[in-house]
């Protein structure tokens, strides 16, 4: 019972800092957004990171990285993540190194204020409109073209079992293979725990890490090989998952 008090104030801490920090971020952000790409998603993703620096110990959730050296410099990468929380997309974008942007749903970009950085920082997508979906793959190739990493997240939805991963959707690996780009598998930690998924409006602080597994190129690659190519980061990322989960 205590437990339950403490995580709901806890909660309701978390999210007015949250909100209180989005409403200074969104200056910066807004007067980026008059500017072409890439400069709104560069200035947004500089400016998240710093924010996600503050915010994280703040709530008493500090964050370890691990692998960030697999990043090249100069070259782009489809990056994949588990996701387990509504936490994982600020942690991903925060510190994944260079500009990047991740696929959102389009309803994310009508609220009010925390829209205008979902608009910045993803590509909106309407799942329900085939046209929609066709663009969003357009403009996740053109985001690619211009230096900008695309993270994605191929279980689709939050991971609300007890298996390290759902399964996997395809769209990450079509894109890696139709651009040529190198797919980078990494695995969040403890996200879950933050934000229980059987709890309503609850929260616990806890240790966060993310790993960032070596990439895997996709030259040469066809359509032909996306299944194999799924099944591999599917089954390297839920052993890594196995291995490293310590809690």
């Amino acid at each position: 019972m205590l437990k339950n008090i403490l995580g709901r104030i806890y909660a309701l801490y978390a999210l007015l800092l949250f909100a209180g920090m989005m409403l200074i971020v969104l200056i910066p952000v807004s007067i980026a957004s008059f500017w072409p790409e890439p400069v709104p998603t560069r200035v947004f993703i500089a400016i998240g990171r710093r924010w996600m620096n503050i915010y994280l110990p703040l709530i008493g959730c500090p964050t370890r990285l691990k692998g960030m050296e697999n990043f090249a410099p100069g070259q782009t990468y489809v990056i994949v993540c588990n996701h387990n929380s509504l936490m994982d997309v600020p942690i991903t974008t925060g510190y994944i190194p260079g500009a990047n942007k991740t696929l959102a749903k389009a309803s994310m970009g009508k609220i009010p204020l925390f829209g205008i950085l979902y608009r910045i920082g993803g590509i909106l997508v309407d799942r329900s409109s085939e046209a929609s979906r066709k663009q969003s793959i357009v403009d996740m190739k053109e985001a690619l073209s211009r230096g900008i990493h695309m993270l994605l997240y191929p279980e689709g939805t939050r991971n609300r079992t007890a298996d390290p991963l759902k399964s996997f959707y395809d769209g990450a690996f079509a894109l890696a293979i139709d651009t040529q780009t190198p797919l980078m598998p990494s695995v969040l930690f403890n996200t879950k725990k933050i934000l229980p998924p059987e709890k309503t409006f609850f929260a616990w602080p806890h240790r966060i890490e993310y790993h960032v597994l070596p990439p895997i190129p996709t030259t040469g690659m066809t359509r032909d090989d996306l299944p194999a190519l799924k099944e591999k980061v599917f089954r390297l990322m839920w052993d890594y998952y196995e291995a490293n989960n310590k809690d």
